[in-house]
């Protein structure tokens, strides 16, 4: 009986990180359904500008009411959706290309190489990507470009740590051990054999980073360094609503809750990928 607590335990937390993961994936679907709908349509144009409809309540005409330019809230909703996801994209995929191999390098040559790179990295982690983003704006503008790189930059020591961790794991195994008897270059045995066996843990850190890029984006977007106007952003309805707060409260309600959805669910997205490839977390059959 004793014995068999261990595996119960491991098969409840199973069960537990399928559950996270699905409400984590049902929260990213709302977003991306949002996202995908308004390519094509929104109930009205999000970037227009309308006097004659300034602050209206939600209603049957506009569900979600109209702000301080008259446009719909719910459209603008709907197209700030696009902005957040790209963001989180175009900076997830920048941070991993520049993250991963640095720190599959650094991994695979222990010593002086791996010291000078990750201290290096250590140094980069000292700028937080926000900060990044703020200076980056400053100096070349703001804008959603400027965003999207200075954000890719400042995750990809996280990047680097996780892949520094997994490949000096995976250097140790006898599958690596035997290639390098074999004589086979590091490229081969990176390629081959350490991205692979590292990709889980890549996946859970890329989800993770995509969440907080979408919070960082909308962050800039609420101190004017993110997406200019007049397109949509949820961190700009947040800017735009702040004046209006004691006469129309829900002007910030709603992209407010727009982010967090878009958060909680690739944080949950996160937790339940590690369950799913922590080894730890694994069920003998």
């Amino acid at each position: 009986m004793t014995a068999s607590r261990p595996a119960k335990s491991s098969r409840r937390a199973v069960r537990g990180g399928d559950a996270t993961l699905r409400v984590g994936l049902v929260l990213i679907g709302l977003v991306v359904l949002a996202a995908v709908v308004s390519l094509w349509w929104t109930p009205f144009d999000p970037e227009g500008v309308f006097s004659d409809s300034i602050l209206l309540p939600p209603g049957a005409e506009h569900l979600l009411g109209t702000d301080n330019f008259g446009r719909d809230v719910f459209s603008s909703l709907l197209r700030g959706a696009q902005i957040s996801l790209l963001v989180g994209t175009v900076a997830v995929s920048i941070a991993a290309v520049l993250g991963v191999p640095f720190g599959i390098v650094a991994g695979m040559n222990p010593g002086r190489l791996d010291q000078f790179l990750m201290r290096g990295n250590d140094i980069s982690l000292a700028f937080p990507a926000l900060l990044l983003a703020i200076i980056f704006g400053a100096i070349y503008g703001a804008g959603t470009v400027t965003a999207m790189v200075a954000l890719g930059i400042g995750t990809a020591p996280a990047f680097a740590l996780i892949s520094r961790s997994g490949t000096r794991q995976i250097m140790s195994r006898e599958y690596v051990l035997a290639a390098r008897a074999a004589g086979k270059n590091g490229l081969f045995i990176g390629v081959r054999h350490v991205l692979p066996n590292i990709s889980g843990m890549l996946i859970v850190q890329a989800s993770v980073s995509f969440g907080i890029a979408v919070l960082a984006e909308a962050a800039l977007s609420y101190l004017g360094l993110g997406t200019p106007p007049p397109t949509p952003s949820w961190g700009r309805m947040l800017q735009d609503a702040q004046g209006y707060l004691f006469i129309e409260p829900l002007l910030i309600v709603w992209p407010g809750i727009a982010i967090a959805i878009a958060v909680l669910g690739f944080n949950l997205l996160g937790d339940g990928l590690r369950d799913r490839f922590d080894p730890r977390m694994q069920v003998k059959r």
